[in-house]
């Protein structure tokens, strides 16, 4: 799974003229938490998220008077709030690479660009979206999750065990386990009932870690 297939796409932007109050309407109206910035050829100059914006017209400590305060905020601009030294990435990137920086840079999104042209915007929805339809949330089943050994045809021989009584496979994701020998698996199975399930599986795992129906 790459980038462009779960990204937003022809995300919502302004321009750098933009005020900071017509910005901050626009992302309430739309509820969204961040805008890419476009100049005038329409390429990305910037990014300005809402906490930005709410830190602009917030007044600060200031010997001007509330009139005069309110007038300057209101010929605030986002191109003198908005971040411009931009992570980006391109929509063949692997998704998990993409989630990868934004968790090391500490951040929520990441514009898209193709050609150097903005195409799209993945954000922490984009990847909470793929999280459950990766663990098939939506979809009902036996839901359980397993200790195995590391080795060669170990998770193969599960598969081939489910599919042996009836079971389909919705999702299937594998996670470090107790030591290096060894990881966790979660499956979601339909097609099967539970302890029918749970008796295929349990001779060839370490352990039945938790099981529930969804």
């Amino acid at each position: 799974m790459n980038v462009g297939h779960c990204m937003t796409r022809n995300p919502i932007t302004v321009d750098a003229d933009v005020t900071v109050s017509d910005a901050r309407a626009l992302m309430r109206a739309k509820k969204i938490h961040r805008l890419p910035v476009t100049d005038k050829a329409g390429n990305l100059a910037g990014i300005v998220t809402s906490t930005d914006l709410d830190h602009a017209a917030a007044p600060p400590a200031t010997s001007l008077d509330m009139y005069e305060l309110h007038y300057l905020i209101s010929k605030m601009t986002v191109e003198s709030v908005m971040a411009t030294k931009l992570l980006t990435v391109n929509e063949d990137l692997p998704v998990e690479e993409a989630a990868r920086i934004m968790d090391d840079n500490r951040i929520a999104g990441l514009p898209v660009l193709r050609g150097g042209k903005l195409v799209g915007i993945i954000t922490e929805s984009d990847l909470f979206r793929l999280f459950i339809e990766l663990f098939a949330t939506r979809h009902a089943g036996v839901r359980l999750t397993v200790l195995l050994p590391e080795k060669p045809g170990e998770l193969a021989a599960v598969a081939g065990a489910i599919a042996a009584v009836g079971g389909n496979i919705l999702s299937l994701a594998t996670f470090e386990g107790e030591a290096p020998s060894n990881h966790y698996c979660t499956i979601k199975v339909e097609g099967v009932p539970r302890e029918k399930l749970l008796a295929t599986i349990k001779p060839l795992v370490m352990k039945v870690v938790d099981v529930l129906d969804t």
